[in-house]
């Protein structure tokens, strides 16, 4: 940052400190939201599960006219979607179409919420998206009808997509510099570890509308929001409601056992600054293309966030559809993503984000290639390889939000990184029905999901690294910034390396 922007942005810092003891309790709070995220972002797998089924017409085609009912398999699930409303043959894409809508609600649901939180703060509308979360999951498990069924979870991503964007925000916000980024990160471990109670509360709920009710129910707590959460005293700030701030940070300083005496006078010297400042315009979104290394930043990181969206959501949903056991290849895949969270931490910082970028791109594409040379029959070999898929993915993912995040300049850095966003929720609105075509030819999703993170990785190459930079603040020193570092990046990396 600028030293006019560390200036601006460090009252919150000097008046709390950088991560004390209010600091570790408010993270925690909010760490809580991330796991019902999980849940309703990945339920498909077990929601829609892969169902055999036959023509209850002995020697009649399955999905032949003739047919007028199917029989299902229900040694493993006593009913899941794809059985409780026959969606095979001609249906099958509609469980596929499910996750869409799903992802599609988040997409919404981010922009939806990142306004009303600009609007009216951080906690209210977190409150409202979890007290939506728990109503509209709820619903969803108790709809009659399928068309219900997308309406409730439309409604519920919503609300996921709304506490997604606020709570990193507020995580964001309150959190000092120093802590910035590995806060950042450790962020997502909730995220694994729902991932990884998912298979847990399946195996013990094998009716769909009981597990649906298992991963809406527990927001329940999360409404204690309305009693335990603060509001973040940047955005007070930000939009003059100072005597809320000052109070506020005066209990978080004690808490953090900090002297208060001169917060409201550093108050009061911020704001008045603040409002001398005024002058400084923003970017707009046509920025992001209107220069060759904006248009190359967007493009590259872009397509790298559609990375991660395809790829990650489109695993976990082709691990659910691999051979043995549904609950073993979920736990493992989820279960290898929080030691490969914590080492992104390091990487980052070691590697850089760049390098960092590259190589679990790199491991994710030729793991998920090597599973499509795989034969079937060796299954475990397959669940290792996803399980090294995963692992790759879930470092991308740390990495390119802290890379993306540096990479494009102050004033147009929001609207820079919820762009690039977009582009993982378009990745993952098309994932299902990528790796729903394992029914036309079981090698066609590995390949894709290999291939694509490849593409990502090559298109790194075309980035400067922007480990221990300072940022740049407008379009022109991005450009500056893009010319100075590619010449200096490979001496960066071998550096590193050594």
């Amino acid at each position: 940052m600028s030293e006019k922007s560390e200036e601006n942005s460090d009252i919150i810092q000097k008046s709390i400190g950088v991560f004390g003891r209010w600091h570790i309790t408010v993270c925690f709070i909010i760490f809580l939201v991330k796991f019902p995220v999980a849940w309703h972002q990945l339920s498909i797998v077990f929601l829609a599960p892969p169902a055999d089924f036959s023509c209850i017409e002995n020697g009649t085609d399955q999905c032949s006219a003739d047919c007028t009912k199917h029989i299902f398999d229900r040694s493993i699930f006593t009913e899941t979607i794809i059985t409780q409303w026959d969606l095979v043959c001609s249906r099958t894409y509609l469980a596929s179409f499910a996750q869409t809508v799903t992802m599609l609600g988040i997409l919404f649901g981010s922009m939806l919420f990142g306004y009303f939180s600009d609007r009216y703060g951080r906690r209210d509308p977190l409150i409202a998206a979890v007290i939506l979360q728990v109503l509209s999951g709820t619903g969803a498990a108790l709809s009659p009808w399928f068309f219900m069924f997308l309406v409730m979870r439309f409604l519920a991503a919503l609300a996921t997509g709304g506490t997604m964007v606020i709570s990193f925000v507020l995580i964001m916000e309150i959190v000092g510099l120093e802590w910035r980024t590995t806060i950042g990160i450790i962020y997502q471990i909730p995220f694994n570890i729902g991932h990884l109670l998912l298979p847990l509360f399946s195996y013990f709920l094998r009716d769909w509308r009981y597990f649906q009710l298992a991963i809406s129910l527990p927001s329940v707590v999360l409404i204690s929001y309305y009693w335990i959460l603060p509001e973040s005293p940047r955005w007070l700030l930000t939009v003059g409601k100072k005597e809320k701030a000052i109070k506020l940070l005066e209990k978080a300083a004690h808490r953090n056992k900090l002297p208060t005496e001169s917060i409201k006078e550093d108050v009061y010297n911020y704001m008045q600054k603040n409002e001398i400042s005024e002058e400084k315009q923003g970017g707009n979104i046509m920025d992001l293309v209107r220069t060759p290394t904006m248009r190359m930043y967007t493009m590259c990181i872009g397509f790298n966030w559609f990375v991660c969206g395809l790829c990650f959501f489109g695993s976990a949903q082709y691990i659910g559809q691999l051979g043995g056991n549904i609950f073993v290849n979920v736990a493992l895949s989820a279960v290898i993503q929080i030691p490969s969270t914590c080492f992104s931490v390091w990487a980052v910082k070691a590697w850089g984000r760049r390098l960092t970028l590259i190589i679990s791109n790199t491991t994710a594409g030729v793991s998920c290639i090597l599973i499509a040379l795989v034969p079937e029959h060796l299954g475990w070999l397959r669940t290792t390889l996803s399980c090294v898929d995963m692992c790759g993915l879930a470092v991308a993912f740390s990495a390119v939000y802290i890379f993306s995040g540096e990479l494009f300049p102050t004033v147009v850095r929001n609207v820079g990184v919820g762009t690039s966003s977009m582009c993982a929720r378009i990745g993952s609105m098309a994932a299902p029905f990528i790796a729903g075509l394992v029914l036309v030819q079981s090698w066609l999703p590995p390949v894709i999901f290999g291939v694509v993170p490849l593409i990502g990785a090559i298109l790194c190459l075309k980035l400067p690294e922007t480990l221990d930079c300072k940022l740049p603040d407008t379009v022109e020193e991005a450009e500056e910034f893009a010319k100075n570092r590619t010449i200096t990046t490979n001496d960066t990396e071998m550096r590193s390396q050594t």
